[in-house]
């Protein structure tokens, strides 16, 4: 597994707070199956005021580390990127890293406060090559209001990233239900771990792999977890890699309860 969004260079953010701390959650990450950890620490403006150079530095560091200390973890780096006004501008200098050097980045929405104009930032940043991969919608605190909002981002050109964690109930089960249906619309395109540390914001997949599979079928979660990461690797054109595709109910080990249309269907009138 690839895991595109985790908070495990030492010391820079609100993620792991040492050295010895970043390498058990490597550890843990190799024991759980996962091959390669793009690193993302906070670009937070006034809170974490981390840099690409910056970023860098610690990445040649922790790769060292982790070679010392005989951990087959392969990482990258990119940054969790909240919203900023200059945001394109910054995209273009290369003042705000993408994921590996890609045309993909990812884009966290303010958590509280809904962001006026994100679908026209949105729009900007996807006419000019990018592909913005929304972090963690579903822990928002107000996605219920706004929830379609995140679809017809979606339906532009943007991503949408789940946390493993949320997936699981580790946010409590209103996060958990809205996870749960985004997958069922077909939305999704990427599940992450982001990771902070060591005890409830573990660098972990394997559980919220087969969690997904429950609802989306195995072919999907495997996207999910590799297929899409990968490409986002290779800087894939996003219309080149496989979009989201839930499974019907009969190819998989669920209750065989209607779901809601994707969002390809419900644009094209299927369900009604």
């Amino acid at each position: 597994m690839i895991d595109l969004h985790c908070h495990m260079l030492p010391a820079i953010d609100d993620g792991a707070r040492d050295l010895d701390t970043a390498l058990n959650m490597a550890r843990l990450a190799v024991a759980d199956g996962i091959t390669t950890t793009v690193c993302t620490p906070h670009i937070y403006p006034g809170l974490f005021e981390n840099t690409v150079p910056g970023i860098q530095d610690a990445v040649v560091d922790f790769r060292a580390a982790l070679k010392a200390a005989g951990i087959p973890l392969a990482i990258s780096y990119g940054a969790d990127i909240q919203v900023v006004p200059d945001l394109l501008q910054g995209l273009r200098a290369g003042a705000l890293p993408t994921l590996h050097n890609s045309r993909y980045f990812l884009f966290e929405p303010p958590h509280h406060v809904a962001l006026p104009g994100m679908l026209d930032l949105l729009h900007n940043v996807i006419a000019s090559g990018y592909v913005p991969i929304i972090t963690h919608p579903e822990r928002l605190s107000y996605v219920e209001d706004h929830y379609e909002q995140f679809l017809e981002a979606v339906s532009m050109g943007a991503w949408l990233q789940i946390t493993g964690g949320a997936l699981l109930g580790r946010f409590g089960h209103r996060v958990k239900a809205i996870s749960e249906r985004f997958l069922a619309e077909g939305v999704v395109h990427l599940l992450a771990s982001d990771g902070h540390n060591l005890k409830n914001r573990t660098p972990e997949l394997s559980e919220a792999r087969a969690a997904a599979a429950l609802l989306v079928g195995e072919d999907e979660a495997q996207r999910l977890v590799q297929d899409r990461p990968r490409a986002i690797l290779d800087d894939r054109e996003p219309g080149a890699v496989s979009p989201p595709h839930v499974q019907p109910p009969s190819s998989n080990k669920h209750d065989g309860k209607a779901r809601t249309p994707g969002l390809l269907g419900r644009l094209l009138g299927a369900g009604r």
